[in-house]
């Protein structure tokens, strides 16, 4: 057995809960990468172990908290030394998760993980100190360190922190903070470096899209950052083929941004709307202010001007209050306009959010029954959706080959994201992984799709 060298410096990364995060987990592989550190996907051949927190919702709270305990099980007898515990369950319960969680060796919030080489150092150097939380979030510069860790064709590019909305149920303001938007060149450059590297499509996250900039002109009415201007740039300067912009809010979608969308061929025709429910008085309640007049005309607008753009949104059922007839009038709003890409929560009761102390808490086989119900309907729309593609000819980024045979490769057109969305297989024609190829699609599953590549003087 190969004795181990204490200079061999080894780091594991387990990155739970959003691309968000996932970017945060960039920054720290990059700043320990910058510090000497090599990465092993395998933890037990690792001297350090990071585990990046989420803190959204109970289930990734205890995801987050099992995750920790299994890789502190590896310190015993094992190669394994120090496991940290970084992002928004640190930043979120602080001390209380410092005296529960004895097995970590280091608590890294959501405002200083980009300290952890020096963090790390200090503490094999002696320190004794074991809590890192004091700021609640870290807007990324110009010069911080980030490798992608994305297949080399793909990467997120994320253009602000923290959020101005105050949803009733949501606890990222109390983790994250305010909103705080990136400097539109810093971003520009930042994608433009991406790029450079081989990256052939930008996922653009934040919290909402439509907000980036909003603080920057308040401060300064001359400000330049806007949803708009920041699209314009990327369009014109990144040289990516595909830009995809995640999570925008209904409220904030523009006549001048679909106009924009439409005059752009980079730009994808992508509209990730959390509308979280259609019902006004759920709405009240959830503090969307929003009511289903403006969410519909927002809707009509995006497929009047651009027919062909997918419309992906998410819903959560059981908020406290949320009647019978309250889902089935989200039921009727989602057979109504067949929206391409749906996702279901079930409401989570998060502690010191609005919500949290709202009468009429929903039970859990309640919210159950209403999630599967609710799935099973868009299960329908999203297979006849599918079908209908059948016969078309999509441009497709290869993503590799599938997990169940070498003989199937697996990629995505624009109208699927990573992660969240289906996938196309590849059943005919060879291709490179990160090519964009042409594939006429044959078949078509519930949320997946097959097809053939067609070259340039295939017979159709």
């Amino acid at each position: 057995m190969k004795e181990h060298n204490p200079s061999d410096k080894k780091v594991h990364f387990v990155s739970l809960g959003c691309p968000k995060n996932l970017v945060d987990t960039e920054i720290m592989l990059g700043s320990l990468m910058r510090d000497g550190y090599s990465v092993t996907e395998n933890p037990e051949e690792a001297d350090t172990v990071v585990v990046n927190t989420c803190g959204f919702i109970e289930a990734s709270k205890q995801e987050s908290i099992d995750k920790i305990l299994e890789m502190a099980a590896l310190k015993k007898g094992g190669r394994v030394q120090k496991v940290i515990a970084a992002g928004c369950l640190t930043q979120r319960y602080k001390e209380d998760l410092v005296e529960g969680l004895p097995e970590a060796d280091l608590f890294v919030g959501s405002g200083q993980f980009q300290n952890i080489a020096k963090i790390l150092k200090d503490s094999k150097a002696g320190n004794k100190e074991k809590r890192f939380f004091h700021l609640p979030t870290y807007l990324q510069e110009d010069a911080t360190p980030r490798v992608n860790s994305q297949p080399r064709h793909r990467a997120y590019l994320k253009i602000s922190e923290g959020c101005k909305k105050r949803c009733a149920f949501c606890a990222i303001p109390l983790i994250r903070g305010n909103l705080q938007s990136r400097q539109l060149s810093g971003i520009v450059s930042e994608a433009k470096l991406l790029v450079a590297g081989g990256v052939k499509e930008l996922i653009v996250i934040s919290h909402d899209f439509t907000d980036f900039g909003w603080d920057l002109r308040k401060q300064n009415a001359q400000a330049k950052e806007s949803p708009d201007e920041l699209l314009r740039a990327l369009s014109d300067e990144s040289g990516a083929e595909w830009i995809r912009v995640l999570y925008l809010y209904p409220d904030g979608v523009s006549d001048q941004t679909l106009d924009l969308m439409a005059s752009r061929s980079n730009l994808v025709k992508y509209f990730d709307m959390p509308l979280q429910h259609i019902s006004n008085d759920v709405l009240k309640g959830m503090n969307r202010r929003m009511t289903r007049d403006k969410i519909e005309r927002t809707i009509n607008g995006i497929r009047e001007r651009l027919p062909e753009a997918v419309l992906r949104t998410q819903f959560i059922v059981g908020f406290p209050g949320e009647t019978e007839a309250h889902f089935e009038e989200l039921l009727s709003f989602i057979e109504t306009h067949r929206f391409d890409r749906v996702g279901c929560f079930m409401y989570s009761q998060e502690e010191n959010t609005k919500a949290a102390g709202l009468p009429d808490q929903i039970d859990e086989k309640t919210k159950q029954r209403r999630h599967d119900t609710l799935m099973e309907l868009q299960q329908s729309i999203s297979r006849e959706k599918h079908r209908a593609l059948i016969g078309k000819t999509l441009p497709v980024l290869v993503e590799g080959f599938s997990e169940e045979t070498d003989l199937l490769l697996v990629g995505r057109h624009s109208q699927q994201a990573p992660d969240i969305d289906g996938v196309t297989y590849i059943n005919e024609g060879e291709a490179k992984i990160g090519e964009m190829v042409q594939v006429r699609i044959t078949d078509a599953m519930d949320y997946d799709l097959i097809g053939g590549i067609v070259r340039p003087g295939d017979v159709q």
